[in-house]
């Protein structure tokens, strides 16, 4: 039985939902002349967006379920729990202090910029170093001796596999990040694919806990 609680695949479930969600919902509250692919997220729950309450919520929601997450991701190293809790609490802190008219906000981008890096981070720092110990398995009668484990390769992979993701994440937010500096025609597109994956992460880690605790042995 694996010890994350099954309301975390809840929580997990629901960030990308609110995310996802919310700027569909958002964006066709806009005017027509609102562009995604060049425009932002926090566009859409700027001060001066019509409905911006849509995406004001999508966003305090994400947030939340970070949060949610981080605390039952029990499996996971406390520094990637705290890198997700992070990237929670600052989608909140952007959530209370939106993008200004026009553009501009030193704190919304601030928060904006560490809740992307810890979210990009995170799984990198999730796995653990140490892996539990493993009881043999109990000999069978018929045998009448210990029947032992083979060696456990799955830690390795899951480190590489947390590093890969990390490393995509990164390229993603690295894009992102260039055509946001250089005022580039794909900023609105680059942040949302960048957004989404970091929202489907800990989705994706909180089913492979779940389906490893399911395993026999």
């Amino acid at each position: 039985m694996s010890a994350v609680p099954r309301w975390a695949l809840l929580s997990a479930a629901g960030a990308p939902l609110f995310l996802i969600g919310g700027w569909t919902l958002a964006q066709a509250a806009q005017p027509d002349e609102f562009d995604p692919v060049r425009q932002t997220i926090s566009a859409l729950a700027a001060a001066d967006a019509d409905q911006r309450w849509i995406m004001t919520a999508g966003l305090a929601g994400l947030g939340i379920c970070h949060l949610a997450t981080a605390l039952g991701l029990v499996v996971a190293a406390p520094a990637g729990r705290g890198l997700l809790a992070l990237g929670g609490l600052a989608t909140l802190v952007l959530v209370a202090f939106p993008q200004h008219p026009g553009g501009g906000s030193t704190t919304h981008v601030v928060a904006a910029g560490v809740a992307f890096v810890a979210l990009a981070v995170w799984p990198a720092l999730a796995v653990p170093h140490r892996a539990a110990p493993t009881v043999p398995r109990r000999a069978a009668p018929s045998l009448g001796r210990v029947r032992r484990d083979p060696p456990d390769g799955s830690a390795p992979r899951v480190r590489w596999t947390a590093l890969a993701v990390t490393a995509a994440l990164l390229g993603l937010l690295g894009w992102f990040a260039v055509e946001f500096f250089t005022d580039g025609a794909w900023i609105g597109l680059t942040e949302r694919l960048v957004a989404a994956a970091e929202a489907v992460v800990p989705l994706a880690a909180v089913l492979a806990a779940l389906a490893s605790g399911r395993r026999p042995g």
